[in-house]
């Protein structure tokens, strides 16, 4: 790309007139380009296209059947531009990266970007900066993500539905857990992180986090039969106890439940006079007894009778228990303080709301109090502080609508801007169904095809060129494209992700993965060969690869 600056402004872009012989179909928006100034190089992107006549008869007149004409007619009398939207300054002369506070003169030469101008923005692959993607008509160049920045606040993933966005937290979480930087904490809802999940191309399976990195990843189940169905070994499988389900978290899914406001003050007062097993005991009631309690708490018998027939559902989910053999927030926190990222499968329950909003509610709120109380202690110099948590949610709207994010702990957590060391990664099809505050918190969002007018503004809120990047979302390709924008990256880029293939594995893996076997990745071999010494009274050499295989499958 090859052109000069006709116009323009500081606020609303740059015309750019291409040059003779620049094809216009080869520039594709979210381009990246560089205008170059006198002291500053600004890096730019392409945000529009237009073609424009000197004199707007000629557009309708029939050019003639000479070639040598119509060369002559196109270059002269009809230009071909495209409009650019300035994004960072580079400093020719002291160098660094600086924010947009002028604009170029007239004239100003336009040139396409090369590798060392993304380096300069973006970094270059390392411990720190993560390897996301490529910038549009830049395949071979990597554009990176800073991790640190990624981390420090809540982010978003955002689509609609069939983009990829189980694809593009399955990346981003890979380069958290190499790094190192923090735990996750992984509500899979659609048991698609685990073990293995399920690839952009339907049918294909694709390796899981526990695959690529072995012991630094725990499964726990809501569902041990479908997790072994599945070929998935759980680490643990999480019981609920009633005791452990307040009001609020019946107040999380009231619609699910049927409840109507009512319902739900008498919720609060049922907790208040009968104690903090308040949800068995009202469940164990027969109609004598509620009826000997109507008078005390101030509530009709018939409303008390309808309650207690609706949260008769929550008997109806196996994994709720009177006492559970273990605590499943106590063995969360044991891993995660090990340094062991967490993956919660939900199995059969997968499509079920009630489970999902429940469970992620109660062991969220239950965890986020610890971190709490040892955030507090570290504060007061009786400990260390926590390694960051990253929580990951999909359905974000549920949990964090404008009438329930005020109510739950994840709106909460939003709020904190990582007070705690504890922030969420939320992917959604529908942004518009979360609350606007919720959505000014995020730190960092990645962006894949939205159509809906609700869902794309926003998904873009809070972003200083929020009008102009409009046209850059509405032309992404339904996959492997999405618009990154925020805390993590200097500028709004546009980005053909990374394949989630055997060469993202070895990277992953440092390069200890072999395609050609089933169990796959050093790590998880190391696992498997200390299970064998530990269970079956054998010696494993961690390098007979075939050895494992044979051992295991036995």
């Amino acid at each position: 790309m090859k052109g000069t600056i006709l116009r323009g402004s500081l606020s609303g872009g740059f015309d750019v007139r291409l040059a003779i012989g620049e094809n216009i179909e080869e520039i594709k928006v979210g381009t990246f380009c560089v205008v170059e100034g006198k002291r500053y190089d600004f890096f730019s992107m392409v945000v529009d296209e237009e073609i424009e006549a000197t004199n707007p008869q000629v557009l309708y007149d029939t050019f003639s059947d000479n070639p040598l004409i119509d060369e002559i007619v196109m270059g002269t009398g009809v230009i071909e531009k495209v409009k650019i939207q300035p994004m960072i300054m580079i400093d020719k002369l002291e160098g660094g990266v600086r924010p947009v506070k002028s604009i170029p003169s007239h004239m100003s030469p336009v040139r396409a970007a090369i590798d060392q101008d993304v380096f300069t923005i973006f970094g270059e692959p390392d411990e720190d900066h993560f390897h996301v993607g490529s910038p549009l008509d830049m395949e071979d160049i990597p554009l990176c993500v800073n991790l640190d920045r990624f981390i420090e606040r809540s982010n978003g993933i955002f689509g609609k539905s069939g983009t990829g966005k189980t694809f593009y937290t399955r990346i981003m979480l890979c380069g958290m857990i190499k790094s190192q930087k923090a735990n996750v904490l992984v509500f899979d809802v659609h048991n698609e992180y685990g073990w293995k999940g399920s690839s952009e191309d339907i049918g294909a399976e694709v390796k899981g986090l526990k695959q690529l990195f072995g012991s630094q990843v725990a499964i726990f189940t809501l569902d041990e039969k479908s997790s072994k169905n599945r070929g998935v070994r759980p680490d643990f499988v999480v019981e609920i106890p009633y005791r452990a389900i307040e009001p609020g978290d019946i107040a999380l899914v009231w619609e699910e439940l049927n409840l109507n406001p009512t319902a739900l003050e008498s919720i609060y007062i049922l907790q208040r006079y009968l104690g903090s097993d308040w949800l068995l005991t009202f469940l164990k009631m027969d109609v004598q007894d509620i009826k000997d309690m109507t008078d005390e708490v101030n509530a009709s018998q018939a409303s008390l009778q309808a309650l207690q027939r609706k949260l008769m559902a929550l008997e109806r989910l196996p994994f709720i228990k009177e006492n559970p053999a273990d605590d499943a927030v106590k063995r969360i926190m044991e891993y995660l303080d090990n340094g062991i990222n967490v993956v919660l499968e939900f199995g059969r329950y997968q499509n079920n709301m009630l489970a999902y909003m429940l469970v992620a509610n109660i062991l969220t709120r239950r965890i986020h109090e610890r971190y709490v109380t040892r955030s507090e202690r570290a504060q007061a110099g009786q400990g260390e502080m926590n390694k960051p948590l990253v929580i990951v949610i999909e359905e974000a709207h549920k949990f964090l609508s404008p009438e329930l994010s005020n109510q739950t702990i994840f709106g909460m957590i939003a709020r904190e801007m990582r007070k705690n060391n504890v922030t969420l990664l939320v992917v959604d099809q529908r942004p518009s169904g979360i609350d606007p505050e919720v959505q000014s918190q995020l730190g960092t969002k990645i962006i894949a095809l939205l159509t809906d007018e609700r869902d794309i503004e926003a998904a873009l809120s809070g972003s200083s060129n929020a009008r102009m990047l409009r046209n850059v979302l509405a032309s992404l390709e339904t996959k492997r494209q999405a618009i990154i924008l925020g805390h993590a990256v200097p500028m709004p880029v546009v980005i053909r992700t990374r394949e989630y293939d055997f060469k993202f594995y070895e990277d992953m893996t440092d390069g200890l993965i072999d395609d050609d076997e089933d169990f796959t990745g050093k790590r998880f071999l190391d696992d498997m060969a200390e299970y064998l010494e530990d269970n079956g009274d054998v010696q494993v050499d961690v390098s007979d690869i075939d050895g494992i295989e044979e051992l295991f499958k036995g």
